[in-house]
């Protein structure tokens, strides 16, 4: 949870730019300061390096994949309080039974509705309801 004063920070692990354009300006919409990496590899680095409140982490990614990238997270108890959402294009139950299982937060299908998107994120950080 951020801090009273701070805008929350928001990193975006995404490899499709046109993707990534549309999370950039809802995240840029509803306030919150944020990055993008477009790898998986330099993902890690970037989530100790910035510390993020949320990672939006693709599942299916370059490098390394974002279950990967969401168990690391999970293992390192200095990101405890990391929230992430993972997206992905096969969003079958099986898919976020293991994201879930591996750490995730919650789990959104691409392509999703930037409403359905932005109650997601609201909820991850606690910020007022959709």
């Amino acid at each position: 949870m951020a801090e009273a004063g701070r805008q929350p920070r928001v990193l975006v692990v995404e490899d499709e730019d046109n993707i990534a354009i549309a999370l950039d300006y809802l995240i840029t919409r509803e306030g919150y300061a944020h990055d993008r990496v477009s790898s998986g590899a330099e993902a890690m680095a970037r989530i100790r390096a910035t510390h993020p409140d949320l990672v939006l982490l693709d599942v299916m990614l370059p490098g390394v994949s974002g279950y990967e990238i969401c168990q690391d997270v999970r293992m390192d108890p200095g990101l405890a309080d990391v929230k992430i959402l993972m997206m992905t294009a096969r969003g079958s139950a099986m898919e976020r039974r293991k994201g879930l299982a591996l750490g995730a937060d919650g789990f959104i299908a691409k392509p999703f509705e930037l409403k359905e998107l932005r109650a997601e994120v609201r909820r991850l950080l606690g910020s007022g309801t959709a």
